[in-house]
């Protein structure tokens, strides 16, 4: 496609994310009145698509806005402008009742592992209250589930009962890909 911006080419009908002019601007406040007067473009028109099965890279210097654009995508975070189409649904004006059913099939793993887990909750609690927002199981069920998902990621079963701080930061990760995981979503962002 060269010589064609993305805006030009049409996503292939096997898209399940379709990102268009994605836009996310934090406003500069300064003085008494705590007056707007600038803002940061942390993502500024950014266009890309996901089909299924695919594992798409977003590539960039560390405070380029790949973050951001993940957390905008999913609605963590406002975006400023743009579209973003999630199995043909417009994400952006979703009402909140219809994004609770969108978190089930889409995911995040956030960039801090420790920042991302609750300190107080073993591992296994941290597991079992995913698959118990999500409905999908509770009990020796959801016990059994979290388990089986500490093996997927490379983790042993005993260590279903520690805390967070009782592991490294790779092994925290893990424990947020099995979180990503448990509700077996469609598209996961990293």
């Amino acid at each position: 496609t060269r010589g064609r911006t993305p805006d030009d080419v049409t996503p292939p009908e096997t898209t399940l994310l379709h990102v268009k002019g994605l836009r996310k601007h934090f406003p500069i406040k300064r003085g008494l009145l705590n007056k707007t007067v600038g803002a940061v473009k942390a993502v500024d028109g950014v266009t890309f698509w996901v089909s299924r099965g695919e594992t798409r890279g977003v590539v960039g210097e560390s405070g380029s806005g790949k973050t951001t654009t993940g957390r905008a995508v999913l609605r963590l975070i406002e975006p400023s402008e743009g579209t973003a189409f999630f199995d043909g649904t417009d994400i952006f004006t979703m009402p909140r009742q219809e994004l609770q059913k969108l978190r089930r099939r889409a995911q995040i793993v956030l960039q801090d592992p420790y920042a991302s887990l609750n300190r107080r909750m073993t591992i296994i609690d941290t597991l079992r209250e995913v698959l118990k927002v999500h409905r999908l199981a509770e009990g020796e069920a959801a016990r059994n589930r979290a388990r089986e998902l500490l093996e997927i990621v490379g983790l042993l079963p005993q260590h279903i009962s520690r805390f967070p701080h009782e592991f490294s930061g790779g092994q925290r990760q893990r424990v947020g890909i099995a979180r990503a995981l448990s509700v077996e979503a469609d598209f996961i962002v990293c």
